[in-house]
């Protein structure tokens, strides 16, 4: 029930971003987040290297959780709702990790051309 609860503060919080800033990322965000739980994404850090090599210097945003299988090579910023131990201490040793919660309560000093939503 903590989790639905929390879920629901970062569409609430994603949502206020939307209309404050007039950006559609926001609002695309929240619509994925309050999609069915089997529809939420799960993402390894193999795939997000891959993604972090095509889109250098942006912020990869995953409206999921992100998981520990592979290493990251390359030094990028994952946005996440959540991840795992093992996945955030390999992503500190390259990269950062910052819960979407920050990123969402931050919206108006986020630059949106330097995110990429992972599908």
């Amino acid at each position: 029930m903590a989790k639905k609860l929390e879920t629901i503060k970062l569409v609430a919080s994603l949502e206020k971003a939307a209309r404050k800033t007039k950006k559609a990322i926001w609002s695309d965000l929240a619509e994925k987040l309050m999609s069915r739980r089997r529809a939420k994404k799960q993402i390894n850090l193999d795939k997000l290297d891959k993604l972090a090599k095509q889109f250098k210097g942006k912020t990869l945003v995953v409206p999921g959780k992100v998981l520990s299988k592979g290493e990251l090579t390359e030094k990028v910023t994952i946005v996440a709702v959540s991840a795992s131990e093992s996945a955030k201490e390999k992503i500190a040793k390259s990269g950062k990790y910052v819960p979407l919660i920050e990123l969402a309560n931050n919206a108006t000093k986020a630059k949106t051309n330097e995110l990429v939503i992972v599908n």
